[in-house]
């Protein structure tokens, strides 16, 4: 693959960051308390987060799943690159190269 020749640094970087923000999540659900929905940190600049519950409701499931099938595509790339050993932008290059 590559991950062996990212720095060090940069995973420690990575992972201050995912606290950081692991911390401030943790602050808001106790501001909230009952009113507290998982995952909502209270970021939505572009205002794309429905008023009304059930529009709501329909966006946070749609979230989910479009989530979820991120996971099962990157979980495709570390596959491919496992049982091939080549890495996944040497195998499909078309994929990460500009398109003009």
């Amino acid at each position: 693959g590559g991950l062996d020749k990212i720095e060090l640094e940069y995973w420690v970087a990575v992972v201050a960051l995912a606290g950081v923000v692991e911390l401030e999540n943790m602050k808001v659900k106790e501001e909230n308390a009952r009113n507290y929905t998982p995952g909502d940190c209270g970021f939505d600049p572009l205002g794309f987060f429905p008023e009304d519950k059930k529009a709501q409701l329909t966006m946070q499931t749609k979230e989910i799943k479009h989530g979820r099938i991120a996971m099962m595509a990157l979980l495709g790339f570390v596959v491919q690159e496992a049982l091939y050993s080549t890495p996944v932008t040497q195998e499909t290059p078309f994929f990460f190269q500009p398109l003009f």
